[in-house]
């Protein structure tokens, strides 16, 4: 019998995947994102035991809210670190009628994780910047991977949402913004992007954990500089002021 570590669970979401959604948040990360908001994630053991027909049955209970549209996601945290675990939850769901939404960073792939995105509806992928050095000083990893895992979501023809966090000074410029936009329109499977402003309420996770915020010292993006870049990114023409 499977099991795997749960850190929180969110029973009705409605921002981690299309409609309102159950959402696993399992323990467990290999990355060290500065910008990371759930650092009580990192640890493997921090969270609670459940089998995947106990995660799955208490899925079912929403299952009425989800719609058309909605079903379960499994965030983190990072669920490939539990990869055998999120399987048998899909595959349960896929049983069940449940549609299925994995949230990634997708700096794994193996053929453990190729069966897990055989029965996987959506991918919600944290393409986190857009050059391997930014990676590699923010993230501590290349982005290599993360490409990797893109271009088998398009060669499987996988709906896939982009998401990217933006951090004034780290990459909230338009170069940025164009360059995550052709990786998006070089990759048919993305139907989706969110452009998501930095916060720093966690701050106080790290306050309670005794570590330092990386990027604490960094403003929040106004929402001025989130419009002009989503409009960079969708290439809608900037608005202009024609009042005389």
């Amino acid at each position: 019998m499977i099991k795997g570590k749960v850190h929180s669970i969110q029973s009705l979401g409605t921002v981690d995947g299309p409609g309102v959604r159950f959402v696993a948040f399992l323990s467990g990360c290999p990355l060290r994102c500065k910008c990371c908001h759930n650092p009580d994630t990192w640890d493997i053991e921090s969270g609670t035991e459940y089998t995947a027909e106990d995660l799955v049955s208490r899925a079912k209970r929403y299952k009425e809210y989800f719609g058309e549209k909605g079903g379960i996601t499994l965030s983190g945290g990072e669920p490939l670190m539990q990869t055998e675990f999120c399987t048998e939850v899909f595959s349960l769901c896929r049983r069940a009628g449940i549609n299925t939404c994995l949230d990634t960073s997708g700096i794994i792939l193996n053929d453990k994780v190729r069966e897990l995105l055989s029965v996987t509806d959506r991918v919600l992928l944290d393409v986190k910047y857009t050059t391997d050095g930014a990676y590699r000083e923010n993230v501590g990893c290349s982005m290599a991977p993360v490409l990797d895992f893109l271009a088998y979501l398009n060669e499987k023809s996988i709906p896939t949402t982009i998401r990217q966090v933006i951090i004034p000074t780290v990459n909230d410029t338009e170069e940025n913004a164009l360059a995550l936009r052709r990786i998006i329109e070089s990759h048919p499977c993305v139907d989706k992007a969110e452009l998501l402003p930095f916060r720093k309420i966690c701050q106080s996770k790290y306050d309670n954990m005794g570590i330092p915020f990386p990027f604490g010292h960094l403003p929040e993006p106004p929402r001025t500089k989130m419009t002009l870049l989503e409009e960079i990114l969708s290439g809608t023409p900037p608005k202009t002021d024609t009042a005389k």
